[in-house]
């Protein structure tokens, strides 16, 4: 049992390869399906989170809700859809969505820029120099939006657990090497691997459904134990109480829920 990321450039074949891994490994397959659970759940039209983790930062000041609120609602419907296990995510930043999930096995599938400009001028029937202009924006956009969010470069292959040159193998070759892979003890689920999810899902939650108002918090959960760190200007005020004992209420897992004024966030909260 464990979970697969798997990270791509844009045409790179990666949403092949996800495909043939989660049948082999009889894994559940999700990737839009995180972005409609997250609309459906905050009442946030798909196409704003489409932007949210495909442009850079600057277009998403047209909207109300700034990209943390975005991501953090994003985040915490994936994280709720790993919790069970046997999943493979092709999405972007998996990898850093999940990130400190001991069992996530992060792949990254590279492909050489020629072979993607030959599958976007078939698809679009463009011409080579158009096709290559494409995807090297989208590039440049998603290398952006991964720096601006997380200060790290999706390209940097010691983000990942496994990084595969899909031009050099085949398909089938790269699912053999992920499937190898995700059968390894160092990504099999443990007890406490498990509560760790259950935990982080939880924390999630809360930090999604306050994002919004107080931006500037963190959140950490252990077994239930939920701490809410308060940074900068942001206080606990009559408004903060009030929506805390309405997620007391309604969000299951939580025992204890506490909150740190003028303190900053350890590194593993979300």
């Amino acid at each position: 049992m464990s979970i697969i990321t798997i990270s791509r450039g844009s045409y790179s074949m990666g949403k092949a390869v996800a495909m043939q891994v989660a049948q082999r490994l009889n894994y559940r397959l999700i990737s839009r399906e995180v972005l409609l659970d997250a609309s459906s759940h905050f009442h946030v039209p798909e196409i704003k989170l489409i932007k949210a983790i495909h442009d850079a930062p600057g277009i998403l000041e047209r909207y109300r809700h700034n990209k943390q609120s975005y991501v953090a609602y994003i985040r915490s419907v994936l994280v709720e859809r790993v919790v069970d296990d046997n999943v493979v995510y092709h999405g972007l930043a998996g990898h850093l969505l999940l990130k400190g999930i001991p069992q996530v096995l992060k792949v990254r599938i590279n492909a050489d820029l020629e072979r993607r400009v030959a599958v976007v001028m078939e698809r679009d029937k463009i011409s080579a120099s158009d096709a290559r202009i494409l995807i090297q924006e989208d590039d440049k956009q998603r290398r952006k939006w991964t720096r601006s969010l997380y200060g790290q470069d999706p390209w940097d292959t010691s983000l990942y657990d496994l990084s595969i040159c899909i031009h050099k193998l085949s398909i089938e070759n790269a699912v053999d090497y992920i499937c190898q892979a995700a059968d390894t003890r160092r990504f099999q689920s443990t007890e406490k691997n498990i509560q760790k999810v259950k935990d982080m899902s939880v924390a999630c939650r809360v930090k999604a459904d306050l994002v919004d108002e107080f931006p500037n918090i963190g959140v950490t959960c252990e077994y239930g134990n939920v701490l809410i760190y308060m940074k900068g200007k942001d206080q606990v005020t009559g408004k903060l109480t009030k929506k805390l004992n309405l997620i007391r209420e309604n969000t299951s897992g939580i025992y204890h829920l506490e909150t740190h004024a003028g303190v900053e966030p350890p590194p593993d909260a979300v």
